[in-house]
């Protein structure tokens, strides 16, 4: 029997005005399957055509005892009619598997917003896991939410009893018919998920009916159960959109794509050396299934083989990738070295997570900008670029793979946690309108008498590429200093001064080739500018885009090029009276700015592990006007 409480009456839930967006979180124990229930959600949710942005949230265990608040597995998804730039602040509802996920994630729910509990784990033993002394689904301290409470733990095994599954078998399947419910509530279609059961249990055919008799059990309650006013089937418009196919892509799903994008362009094979590490082992599984495309991936035995097989398949003619996290990065350093005194082409990614040392592995933090500006050994720049969102990872990888083989560099490419496991839509290019950049090798054999120099340079400061074999252009580098001129070991100091200053200026000459920097949203000078990068910029341009309806003098500036930065970037910044730069670390950016602009750019620093609220940027930006 459903029971619901509530303080709003089922007349205000019905005439309260359509929302453009809602904010749905599903929670529960690591086993429920929330990350499965939320990603088949956003695939219904993106099939009806609404925009969308999500947030999984995942403990950092590989599996917490059971019923506990570490234990507690998250997905949330803002999705509307409008435009969505963030998974949202705060949601509206709430599905609770458990006590547990209930104590962890009701403090987030928008006053009045809607709780719905599986009424059936909230025993006695799974409260007092939780820390609750009486329930709260009884004892009122849920009183300024709307509250409903049944028994999904039973419901689910009525559901599924024909199909002679075990008790706990049976229950694997709650999380299907929690789908069911939400797919109900949001007005979308079964279909799409019936079909992904049927293709996901083909081997095992009861599996899949059981799992889809629970989804439609969950869709079946919605319409019959007489609950009240608060729980009422809603439909939301489809997002106006630009013709063209769309799909929903993560991060690592749209990096991965835009690397082997950016070998094509490059007309080169690509060799991917990777090590598995949270959040960036997903790359190294999405590139594995694109052999087709001229990928080859390897996954050694620690990071500093992965990063030297890289290297090893540059020297060799290929286009070198490797992917790591800030701990796996930092083990990678001295080969990053290498790979700058030898000047050959490389991508490393870094999706960014919570630190120091292991830190927080499962979260998102941007803390690694200092590592990837200046963290190596000696004066050992290379250009640095941060993705912004899921979507923009794609393009964001092709720009790394131009520069690193336009200009013969390593190139850096950020991104965080967020980015690499949330979804948004994605309208699939057309790369007809992208511009090759196809590699040329060096295969001029030297002049009777002279020797080959692999440090000749081209107008960019590029040295020359040549594959090994070539005839006649047998040559060597290494880690050891070269001479300026004949590429052969040299440790004279005006040498060694010569050849720092030419990687370094090679590096700065890479702003020759990038756009100059725009305004997102608002004008080129004024009172406050809200300077970010990375996966900042959802909360940055919401938030920016609200106070400028307050008429607020506000505009929003988002780096993609970190180093170097863009030629016209000081004197932007020197037209605003007040800079603010928004970080989930300890004001990294900002430090940046200062020093190479001399400017006030003030910090507003999060380094929670969660990414930041639009309403933690508003406040920042009323208080700056005040």
């Amino acid at each position: 029997m459903a029971t619901a409480t509530h303080l709003v009456t089922p007349e205000d839930a019905q005439t309260a005005a359509p929302l453009e967006s809602v904010v749905v979180r599903f929670a529960g124990d690591s086993g429920d399957g929330m990350q499965l229930t939320g990603g088949q959600f956003t695939l219904s949710t993106a099939l009806a055509g609404n925009d969308l942005a999500t947030f999984p949230d995942f403990p950092a265990e590989i599996r917490a005892p059971q019923g506990t608040t570490f234990g507690v597995s998250a997905f949330q998804i803002n999705f509307g009619s409008a435009a969505i730039e963030t998974a949202g602040d705060a949601p509206d509802v709430l599905i609770a598997m458990n006590p547990a996920a209930l104590k962890t994630n009701v403090g987030s729910l928008k006053p009045g917003g809607l709780v719905i509990a599986d009424e059936g784990e909230f025993g006695a033993r799974n409260l007092a896991k939780a820390g609750y002394e009486s329930n709260p689904l009884e004892d009122g301290s849920l009183a300024k939410w709307q509250l409903i409470h049944f028994n999904i733990s039973q419901l689910t095994l009525d559901a599924v009893k024909p199909f002679g599954l075990g008790n706990k078998e049976a229950l694997r399947c709650k999380n299907m018919w929690t789908l069911g419910l939400a797919l109900w509530m949001f007005d979308r279609e079964r279909q799409p998920i019936e079909d992904w059961l049927t293709a996901k249990f083909a081997k095992a055919p009861e599996l899949a009916e059981a799992n889809i008799a629970a989804l439609n059990a969950g869709h079946a309650y919605g319409e019959t159960a007489e609950i009240g006013g608060q729980l009422h089937q809603q439909h939301l418009d489809p997002a106006p959109a630009e013709p063209g196919l769309y799909r929903t892509v993560t991060g690592a799903e749209s990096l991965s794509l835009g690397l082997v994008a950016g070998a094509q362009l490059a007309g080169l094979p690509m060799f991917f050396g990777g090590y598995p590490i949270t959040p960036a082992s997903a790359i190294l599984h999405h590139l594995s299934r694109l052999k087709e495309y001229g990928v080859t991936t390897f996954q050694a035995e620690d990071e500093i083989a992965a990063i030297g097989s890289a290297i090893g398949a540059s020297f060799a003619g290929s286009l070198g990738v490797t992917s790591s996290s800030g701990p796996g990065i930092a083990l990678k350093t001295e080969a990053m070295g290498l790979a700058i005194m030898t000047e050959l082409p490389l991508v490393i990614v870094n999706s960014q997570r919570g630190g120091p040392s292991t830190g927080l592995p499962t979260k998102t933090e941007q803390s690694d900008l200092y590592q990837a500006v200046y963290g190596r050994n000696g004066d050992a720049p290379m250009p640095v670029i941060a993705a912004r969102s899921p979507a923009d990872a794609f393009d964001c990888a092709i720009e790394a793979v131009r520069i690193a083989t336009q200009y013969m560099t390593p190139v850096m490419l950020l991104t965080d946690g967020y980015i690499a496991n949330a979804a948004e839509p994605w309208k699939v290019p057309d790369m007809g309108g992208y511009e090759p950049f196809p590699v040329r090798f060096h295969d001029e054999a030297p002049a009777e008498g002279e020797s080959v120099n692999p440090y000749a340079r081209d107008e960019k400061r590029a040295r020359v590429w040549i594959k090994p074999g070539t005839p006649s252009l047998m040559h060597r580098i290494g880690g050891i200093e070269k001479n300026v001129g004949t590429g052969h070991i040299d440790y004279a100091p005006e040498n060694h001064q010569a050849m720092t200053e030419m990687r370094a200026n090679k590096v700065l000459g890479v702003a020759d080739s990038i756009a100059p920097q725009d305004v997102c949203l608002g004008e080129p000078g004024g009172k406050l500018v809200v300077v970010g990068w990375g996966s900042t910029y959802g909360p940055i341009h919401q938030a920016v885009r609200r106070a400028r309806r307050r008429g607020l003098d506000v505009s929003h500036v988002h780096l993609r090029h970190i180093w170097p930065l863009p030629k016209n970037l000081g004197d932007l910044l020197r037209s605003y009276d007040q800079i603010i730069v928004p970080e989930m670390n300890t004001g990294q950016l900002k430090t940046l700015l200062r020093d190479q602009y001399l400017v006030d750019a003030r910090p507003l620093n999060k380094i929670s592990g969660q990414p930041f609220k639009i309403a933690e940027i508003e406040a920042a930006i009323e208080e700056a006007l005040s």
